[in-house]
């Protein structure tokens, strides 16, 4: 019987797969806010079936990225001024309230040093802003509130698309990412109130600096 060390690594499913290549595809900008998704159309481009392709989008559809409109078929989800602040505003409800709790019942915060990494590491602003949205899902995943982790990883992806959108015209992220090495020296030496003072301005600079007007985001 093979051991687990010479067991090769488990490939991803195909639902996975496209999945993977969509999430990517919008975050990166190749697939841009409001373009129609066509299920034949991307099957064919990854070689596989459309219906891993239909339970990708359907899991897009929850996590924000995509809408589905009846007769009207599936398009990338149009970000505008008003849904980045509904997103922040709730962000800035929540997310310091649960980093403090996180923080005040131990938080292991190896994950978020490694985030850290990745984000520093990485490519593009898409893999940067995964990374970063990692970073902070691992400091409020232990605050023992599981309504509030759940409204919060509903956001993350909607997230993702506001930040990446958002760096293209003003590129602060090396700010940001000053902010996030604050929060995390709080987190490792267990300054649950400073970690989240320091993710409540992290987050309100963020929606401070959205432009102004009606226009996609």
């Amino acid at each position: 019987m093979p051991t687990t060390a010479s067991m090769p690594t488990p490939l991803p499913s195909r639902t996975e797969y496209a999945l993977a290549y969509i999430k990517g595809a919008i975050l990166g900008g190749r697939l841009s806010q409001g373009q129609a998704l066509v299920e034949t159309e991307i099957a064919s481009e990854l070689g596989i079936s459309k219906t891993p392709v239909r339970e990708a989008l359907k899991t897009l559809e929850r996590s924000g990225l995509v809408i589905v409109r009846p007769y009207l078929g599936t398009r990338v989800r149009e970000l505008n001024r008003d849904d980045a602040i509904a997103i922040y505003e709730t962000r800035l409800l929540l997310e310091p309230e649960a980093v403090r709790s996180s923080v005040g019942r131990g938080v292991d915060v190896a994950r978020a040093r490694e985030a850290l990494a990745e984000a520093e590491a990485a490519a593009d602003a898409p893999a940067r802003s995964l990374a970063n949205r990692a970073f902070h899902a691992s400091l409020w995943a232990n605050c023992g509130n599981h309504v509030m982790v759940d409204i919060l990883e509903g956001l993350r992806d909607q997230t993702a698309l506001v930040t990446v959108a958002t760096w293209n015209r003003d590129p602060r992220w090396r700010d940001e990412a000053g902010q996030h090495l604050e929060i995390l020296d709080a987190a490792q030496r267990g300054d649950a109130e400073t970690a989240s003072r320091i993710t409540y301005i992290h987050i309100k600079n963020f929606l401070d600096r959205l432009p102004e007007g009606k226009q996609a985001v």
